[in-house]
């Protein structure tokens, strides 16, 4: 959910992705951990890649969101935060602190 976040704010590459991560708190989401992901949610139409030529180097594979993608991550989001509501209640936070 995390990684179509971030893929949804603007089109981006790996390293990129792994770095906007452990930027807002997540800096357990390595390089190494996100390209499985990536690969699945290909897989599945939520995301598609495509080369861009560097001037750094080799092209690099950029992913965008598709329309199911967005759908998916509304649907995603949606659950998340039912479940974060649940768990709240269940160990005592409320929206105060």
């Amino acid at each position: 959910m995390c990684l179509m976040a971030v893929i949804r704010e603007e089109p981006s590459y790996g390293y990129e992705m792994a770095r906007k991560l452990s930027e807002r708190g997540l800096g357990l989401a390595s390089e190494g951990s996100i390209y499985p992901i990536l690969s699945r949610l290909q897989r599945s139409g939520m995301i598609e890649g495509y080369l861009v030529q560097s001037s750094e180097g080799p092209a690099r594979k950029y992913y965008r969101i598709t329309d199911k993608g967005r759908r998916s991550l509304e649907t995603w989001k949606d659950e998340w935060k039912d479940f974060r509501s649940a768990v709240d209640s269940v160990v005592g936070v409320d929206d105060a602190g």
